[in-house]
């Protein structure tokens, strides 16, 4: 074989071996974009052991995903939500469980404190990947208010980026309620306030307002909060959904009635909530996750913790 004639060959060769390799790149793009909308269906679901089993099978096929594809932001993307979603729905729902049960000593609450801030810090650390993916420099920012939210004003596109704020938001507000007696982790807590309060300023009806409901949730955080903020933000979040996301309202009566003492508004939010038909179907599962936390509320022990 001539020299030319075998370099020929060795570039087809090298030609191939590309092109197979776009091909699988863009078959596992394909893969992930498919899976991640497709997950969507986990929310139109009533029954929550079903609904548990689901949604950490997706965990662990989108972490598969993610190491084969490991700059994809669908897949980071779809990583930060699952992880902070199916933490707040599940983990955290036998975390308050075992809090009623036990109290804040019990072997069964602080092992599930654990795995609530574990959780919650997966979830966060794909989210902070792909705003560093965005904007580079989140860990410099992080020094105080002032270059956090210059940080966060370099994000400006609505569609892609307030969903990727929220999440951030979400998990960094989460891991901190959970850790609430860490002096660390509440002295860094602007900064997960900072990233929301972003994402809403950019897109206040995503996720059907649920930006305005965490950030009423922060500002009743305590008797001696902003509970005239904390009003305001629930009262944004009922407006955008009309009613419709039942969590807002647990959130209501479990932050803001329950610091004002108002007994009659928080029973009767949360026995609406309970009394609730199906009055959200693309959004289910967030609603029977918001009756069982409603009833819960409704209990003894979380009645006497807000002086009732």
């Amino acid at each position: 074989m001539r020299p030319f004639q075998t370099l020929s060959v060795l570039a087809l060769s090298a030609l191939s071996l590309a092109s197979t390799g776009c091909i699988k790149k863009m078959f596992l793009e394909g893969q992930i974009e498919a899976t991640a909308t497709a997950s969507a269906a986990i929310d139109t679901l009533t029954d929550y052991e079903v609904a548990k089993t689901v949604a950490f099978n997706g965990i662990g096929q989108f972490e598969g995903m993610h190491y084969l594809a490991p700059d994809n932001e669908v897949a980071l993307f779809a990583l930060a939500k699952t992880w902070t979603s199916a933490t707040f729905a599940f983990i955290e729902d036998e975390l308050e469980q075992a809090e009623d049960e036990e109290g804040l000593e019990g072997p069964r609450y602080l092992y599930l404190r654990n795995r609530s801030s574990a959780a919650y810090d997966r979830g966060l650390r794909y989210a902070l990947m792909l705003l560093e993916m965005y904007h580079p420099g989140f860990e410099g920012a992080r020094k105080n208010d002032d270059t956090i939210r210059a940080y966060t004003s370099q994000f400006t596109d609505p569609e892609r980026d307030a969903p990727a704020l929220f999440w951030a938001g979400y998990a960094w507000i989460s891991k901190t309620n959970i850790l609430k007696d860490d002096p660390a982790a509440v002295g860094d807590l602007f900064v997960g306030v900072a990233l929301m309060e972003r994402s809403v300023a950019l897109d206040p009806k995503y996720m059907n307002g649920s930006g305005h409901t965490i950030l009423g949730a922060y500002h009743a955080r305590t008797a001696m909060a902003e509970l005239d903020e904390a009003k305001k933000h629930f009262d944004q979040s009922l407006a955008i959904h009309g009613g419709k996301m039942l969590l807002t309202q647990v959130q209501y009566a479990a932050k803001y009635h329950c610091f004002k003492g108002d007994k009659d508004s928080y029973v009767k939010a949360l026995t609406e909530v309970v009394e609730a038909g199906d009055v959200f179907p693309e959004q289910r599962l967030a609603n029977v996750v918001a009756k069982r936390r409603a009833a819960r509320y409704l209990g003894k022990v979380r009645m006497r913790e807000c002086g009732f």
